[in-house]
């Protein structure tokens, strides 16, 4: 199945009410992270040695990186049909920080979650279908390169 023009417009419109509160999505997005997995809390440079999750402008620009893939993973969909990683240092990054499976099942919950709160009473099932897409394609991409 095509990713579809109205499925790259669902993801670049929610990416924007997203980005409209940026830290308080940046926190909530690694609040429910380390709510699923712990021990993921050593994985973040940005979260080590911390209590909790403190918005900093790290926290902040990792979210937007993570989501602005995402959303870029839905452009290339739709264009054409496949996810390229534009950082080709992606897959040595997760390997070097020990990124397994299991995580970006946690991360996108996480993302999911934190979407859905974003958008509010916008969200629905096309809406979540679009995001699940474009982050498993975006996934794929990673776990490819961590090969």
């Amino acid at each position: 199945m095509a990713f579809t023009d109205k499925q790259e417009s669902l993801v670049n419109s929610s990416y924007e009410s997203f980005k409209q509160n940026l830290s308080g999505n940046s926190v909530f997005f690694y609040t429910i992270i380390l709510e699923k997995a712990p021990a993921a809390k050593e994985l973040f440079s940005f979260l080590k040695g911390s209590a909790a999750v403190q918005d900093s402008p790290k926290l902040q620009g990792h979210a937007e990186k993570v989501f602005g893939l995402v959303r870029d993973s839905a452009s290339q969909l739709r264009a054409t049909g496949t996810v390229v990683l534009g950082d080709a240092t992606l897959g040595a990054i997760h390997v070097q920080k020990g990124v397994a499976d299991p995580h970006f099942v946690v991360v996108k919950e996480a993302l999911l979650q934190t979407i859905k709160k974003a958008v509010g009473d916008k969200w629905s099932g096309e809406l979540s279908t679009s995001w699940e897409v474009a982050y498993d394609a975006l996934a794929a991409a990673i776990k490819k390169a961590m090969a």
